[in-house]
């Protein structure tokens, strides 16, 4: 079974539409919550639907409340690292979605992990070269 993957609003309108193209199953922010809805408030509600949450927030781990709320409501977060596009984001994500969904099936939440798009040099000898999946949150011990 593949999982629902949620993506915040600073992911946009493309983002979300690139991967349900390619056949991931996603729901937007905005057609669940207000636009001003407090990140603790959707990331309870996530965790209660057991979706996986996609951001573009790198700073989300170091935001108390907010990684209380990853914690407290066993979240499944994902983010998207690297200053591009969020078009090319989505692109690298679905290049990378084998991976990613590995990485979910694998881990329990709750927890953050970092994904990164392919390097440049990976890209080159491969278009659709997929990126990386590290684990965040918890720190390994």
């Amino acid at each position: 079974m593949h999982p629902v993957f949620f993506t915040d609003r600073n992911l946009g309108k493309k983002f979300p539409t690139i991967l349900r193209d390619a056949g991931l199953k996603v729901e937007r922010h905005a057609d669940h919550f207000a636009p001003d809805c407090p990140d603790e408030d959707w990331l309870g509600e996530i965790g209660r639907r057991n979706w996986i949450a996609i951001t573009h927030d790198g700073r989300i781990r170091y935001k108390p409340n907010e990684l209380a709320a990853v914690v407290q409501h066993c979240v499944g977060l994902l983010v998207v690292i690297g200053k591009a596009s969020f078009p090319q984001l989505a692109h690298a994500f679905v290049a990378t979605q084998a991976r990613i969904l590995n990485f979910v099936a694998q881990h329990e939440p709750p927890y953050i992990a970092k994904v990164y798009r392919p390097s440049s040099g990976d890209i080159t000898d491969d278009p659709a070269a997929p990126g990386r999946i590290e684990l965040w949150f918890p720190h390994k011990s």
